[in-house]
């Protein structure tokens, strides 16, 4: 029996904290001392312990945990045919947006096998007694790493392919019976300025995400903040302004974006351009390690609820885990539970 989803649900942006000893699992890896079955041993329990960290804290929708993922996204350049590594611009001093492998585009881009995300999906639903949101890494977000080559004579052209490519993605994951996908764009706000083919945005990147959305029959949530790497946000000036109203025009049913970092700035945005699309709103700062109060959070939330009404909220944090130690990570969790609890006491829905 799966659990009710109640009113002002708990859920999370898809990344856990790691278990500690899968830091270790990674490294023998990378050192050639562990096998296929070694790995998926590891990562299958890594996947159960997120799952049951996220229930044992109370989350109403929960995700795997994207412990086989490495650094967000950067796993999947392993499955994608058409490109090469570059060198890291920079591996001394503190790891940054920098001390990332860019890569060149030297034919088509694909992913002959996929992205492997149904694969992630289909194990860890058997484990989970609640709903589950899966995450899948936007045409946008694929893009920032890759220097255009190859037979793309336009950046349009590249763009058009990752765009096919995640299109598969997401109707393979709703084929294999997900039905709540959300497309992690996180870079919105800066790509806007970085991309020849988004200038004038932000309608063509709500061209391309609908279009990435084409026929995918399931609840759709669009993730956007200003990155999370080493706990660093990468778009500056990190404002959502720019983003309305077209953004609205998103053919999705939930917007997850960002707030306790910046101190509930630009909520106010909901009551300027009224939407009746679900918001989950960021209210646990995941660059912050000190953990928040369940009342710290709950007073974000009802700032919130003056521009949000309870029927269309969600509580989120600020994005996935997986740059928090994961006690740190699990705790925070736990605040905005009970933070939800308080909530539907006072608004009378418990």
């Amino acid at each position: 029996m799966r659990a009710a989803i109640p009113l002002i649900p708990t859920t999370v942006c898809g990344s856990h904290g790691l278990p500690s000893w899968l830091h270790l699992v990674r490294e023998a890896s990378q050192a050639g001392r562990l096998g296929p079955g070694d790995l998926q041993e590891a990562y299958d329990d890594g996947v159960r312990i997120a799952i049951r960290d996220q229930v044992e804290a109370g989350i109403d929708v929960i995700s795997d945990g994207e412990m086989r993922r490495v650094t967000f996204i950067r796993g999947f350049y392993d499955r994608l045919s058409g490109i090469r590594p570059l060198p890291i611009p920079r591996r001394l001093g503190p790891p940054n947006y920098d001390s990332f492998c860019p890569y060149e585009v030297v034919d088509r881009v694909g992913a002959p096998q996929g992205l492997g995300i149904v694969e992630e999906f289909q194990y860890a639903r058997t484990h989970a007694d609640r709903p589950m949101r899966v995450a899948v890494p936007g045409p946008m977000t694929l893009l920032m790493p890759l220097r255009r080559g190859g037979p793309y004579a336009t950046e349009d052209s590249l763009i058009a392919d990752l765009i096919a490519l995640v299109n598969r993605e997401l109707r393979a994951l709703v084929a294999a019976g997900c039905g709540f996908v959300q497309l992690d764009e996180p870079n919105y706000v800066m790509a806007a300025g970085k991309h020849r083919v988004l200038k004038g945005a932000p309608g063509p990147m709500v061209e391309a995400l609908n279009a990435t959305l084409e026929g995918v029959n399931a609840k759709v949530a669009l993730h956007v903040c200003f990155g999370n790497a080493h706990n660093n946000s990468f778009a500056t000036p990190r404002h959502y302004r720019p983003l309305y109203p077209r953004i609205l025009d998103a053919h999705v049913d939930q917007f997850v974006f960002e707030y306790a970092n910046r101190e509930m700035s630009e909520i106010e945005l909901w009551s300027e351009f009224p939407s009746d699309k679900e918001v989950a709103v960021g209210v646990v700062d995941v660059k912050a390690f000190r953990v928040e109060t369940a009342e710290e959070v709950a007073a974000r939330a009802r700032l919130a609820l003056k521009h949000i009404p309870p029927e269309r909220l969600w509580l989120v944090p600020d994005c996935g885990l997986w740059e928090t130690p994961r006690w740190v990570g699990v705790s925070k969790l736990r605040s905005m539970v009970e933070a939800a609890h308080m909530l539907r006491r006072e608004l009378g829905l418990s």
